[in-house]
């Protein structure tokens, strides 16, 4: 699923082509990923509309039209491709410069909304801090965690306390803090806290920077691969080598999920 590197990703990409840009014209080859409004009502509202401003809130990537806001919310296996138009696009948007805006999706598991106040959306309201704003602090970090019995690991995928951090990068995460994805929240010590706090920050901004993982299915809006998995230190790699103590790599399931861990690195 693409999380917050890669959404912040594409968003970037699309700040630099597609602003200011009017929507001509929509096809909805794929009706059921339009969730709001009707498939209808969806084409006329944002028709001849141009694109004002684009936003990330988590992993969900936000188009300011003129008076309202389209959302994308990729899920499992979604892209947004610009560029030429793609046959294989579920919803497919042509802009006023001729080009394409392809929304892609081999699971269909993606939503796409427009919305007159993108801030009002239960979901949106109901998401944790941005781990790369300012807001998010240690102090802050360290007092959310103060009644969190969970396990760390889910923790940190859960969207309701961060948002924007799935699998791939809390596994990463606590690789680089040196912590147990098992060790429980709540009895972090404010040394392993200290730890956590900026592996957040420089595990998400190193994936910016090298422009999100394309372990799965993940596009930028360029159509091309991330390069983040080639620093990657845990995820998928059961069985392999540690890159700092070569140990082998281990994988556990945690609320659900495959987790990847070091046990001689992440002892804490």
């Amino acid at each position: 699923m693409p999380e917050l590197p890669e959404v912040e990703t594409i968003k970037r990409d699309l700040e630099d082509t597609i602003i200011g840009k009017k929507i001509a014209d929509v096809e909805i080859g794929v009706a059921k990923i339009i969730k709001e409004p009707s498939p209808q009502e969806f084409i006329e509202g944002i028709q001849n509309k141009e694109i004002k401003k684009i936003l990330r809130r988590g992993k969900v990537l936000i188009l300011k039209l003129s008076a309202q806001y389209l959302i994308f919310h990729l899920r499992m296996t979604g892209q947004i491709i610009y560029g030429n138009k793609d046959e294989k696009s579920k919803v497919c948007f042509l802009l006023s410069n001729g080009r394409y805006l392809n929304f892609l999706d081999q699971r269909v598991l993606g939503e796409i909304k427009l919305v007159n106040d993108w801030q009002e959306l239960p979901f949106i309201k109901q998401m944790g801090p941005e781990p790369l704003e300012e807001e998010f602090t240690l102090e802050r970090f360290q007092q959310m965690l103060k009644e969190k019995k969970t396990k760390i690991k889910p923790l940190l995928m859960e969207q309701g306390f961060i948002a924007g951090i799935g699998n791939l990068y809390a596994a990463e995460i606590l690789f680089k803090a040196k912590i147990n994805p098992s060790h429980p929240a709540n009895n972090l010590t404010l040394p392993e806290i200290k730890r956590i706090y900026p592996a957040i920050k420089k595990v998400l901004r190193q994936a910016i920077k090298y422009r999100g993982s394309s372990v799965d299915t993940y596009r930028d809006a360029r159509g091309e691969k991330g390069k983040f998995e080639q620093k990657i230190q845990v995820y998928g790699r059961k069985g392999k080598p540690c890159f700092e103590c070569g140990g082998l790599i281990e994988r556990i399931s945690l609320g659900g999920r495959g987790t990847y861990f070091c046990p001689q690195c992440q002892k804490g």
